[in-house]
């Protein structure tokens, strides 16, 4: 019986606080987590995965991010972990992740686009100005 092999990786919510630790702003935090991901990569960690937190003391901007993630890395799979579409423009954030992709020269995790899609309320769609159909799907 063959096994598959087992792949790891990280997630990071890029928590930052001005009082303490080594990450008083949301630039270090930012810094911090590419410099994270390029030393995960060089040690033969798989993924590195980031999760948004809008209006908190973490990351917030996934895809200037993950792009700079993907210019300074050659091979690990990079990707976010949860975006919440109630704060998010889907045709905006398809044009951000494609820019990620054409700068980092290689594709993101594609499951992540189906992950965060569902997440959408289609009962808030109409604050972003996009319709919705019953079933979540654009154009409705």
């Amino acid at each position: 019986m063959s096994q598959t092999p087992k792949k790891i990786g990280f997630l990071s919510f890029g928590a930052w606080h001005p009082g303490g630790g080594m990450t008083h702003t949301g630039g270090d935090a930012l810094r911090q987590t590419v410099e994270l991901a390029v030393a995960a990569e060089e040690i033969g960690i798989d993924g590195a995965f980031v999760r948004v937190h809008h209006f908190a003391r973490q990351l917030s901007s996934p895809f200037p991010l993950l792009t700079a993630i993907g210019v300074t890395t050659s091979r690990i799979e990079i990707g976010a972990g949860v975006i919440d579409m109630r704060y998010e423009n889907p045709l905006y954030m398809a044009e951000e992740a494609a820019a990620a992709d054409l700068l980092a020269r290689r594709p993101r995790r594609r499951r992540d686009a189906c992950r965060t899609a569902t997440v959408a309320r289609p009962r808030r769609a109409d604050l972003v100005g996009i319709g919705l159909a019953r079933d979540g799907r654009l154009g409705g």
